[in-house]
């Protein structure tokens, strides 16, 4: 099994690198893809880990890029771990993800809605390679006994429309895409039904996006398909994975629920920059 959509404690993912990979090992999954949220902090402890299970690990990350006040996720594969230009933007994202959390407290405080802030930003602030999220905000509010589930802390807090949802300020797609191709790597849009504009794929395609992820645990056999008829008209690659996160908000299956096949695997593989 191949496994390319996966997160970590780095950023909202409730596993840590050891776990994870421990985890992936024991569903057979036999290639691995860590894609934490704008950070690569987890790649070196995931690395060891697969090298003691016997796993192909592939370091990745998801990019956040906003388009019309929407977040769009673009997965980066293959580039260079150190690239300078790579980790100052990364850098950035990662303070703007703290700006935005904390605009989130601010409204939560004037909804009635008391959380300590500073003790839940902590380890982010902490550990600036790490990236803080709305799902931190989401736990909290489940653990103080504000809601139910982190899923009801997002339809009736956190998202879009909701009183504490923060609109996200960040780079365009297009500069996402152009940073990753810097850094020598390949861009795949991440859970395009999510995206819910299937309209902007070709557009991103002539700005330089390399691959779909057409397997997702958010997508039905009839999403897997129209993608993969989408990537081969756009000739696109093709990317997979499970966005596995270890919480009930995210699909449900765990490491290798969503696989690539194969095949996919090795045209992507093939397309790497420094093989081109």
């Amino acid at each position: 099994m191949i496994d390319l959509h996966t997160h970590t404690t780095a950023s909202d993912g409730k596993c840590s690198p050891d776990e994870l990979v421990a985890r992936a090992a024991a569903a057979g999954v036999t290639t691995l893809g860590l894609t934490d949220h704008d950070t690569t902090s987890g790649c070196a402890a995931a690395a060891a880990a697969c090298a003691r299970h016997g796993l192909r690990f592939v370091p990745g990350i998801e990019i956040t890029a906003v388009a019309d006040e929407r977040d769009v996720h673009v997965l980066a594969y293959f580039f260079e771990l150190e690239s300078g230009p790579l980790r100052t933007f990364l850098a950035e994202q990662r303070l703007r993800r703290v700006e935005r959390v904390r605009e989130m407290f601010a409204r939560l405080e004037a909804q009635g809605i008391h959380l300590d802030a500073e003790a839940i930003l902590g380890p982010g602030l902490a550990d600036s390679t790490r990236a803080v999220g709305r799902p931190w905000i989401a736990r909290a509010l489940v653990e103080s006994g504000y809601v139910s589930s982190v899923g009801e802390a997002f339809d009736t807090l956190l998202s879009r429309g909701c009183p504490a949802f923060v609109p996200r300020i960040g780079a365009s797609p297009e500069d996402v895409f152009a940073k990753i191709h810097e850094a020598g790597g390949l861009a795949s849009l991440a859970h395009p039904v999510l995206v819910k504009h299937d309209a902007w794929i070709p557009v991103f395609a002539a700005a330089g996006l390399d691959a779909l992820e057409a397997f997702h645990s958010d997508h039905d056999q009839a999403d897997t398909a129209r993608y993969l008829v989408m990537a081969g008209d756009l000739n696109l690659l093709v990317t997979g994975g499970s966005d596995y996160h270890a919480d009930d908000e995210h699909g449900g299956g765990g490491p290798g629920s969503v696989s690539l096949p194969p095949a996919y695997f090795e045209r992507l593989e093939a397309a790497r920059p420094a093989q081109r």
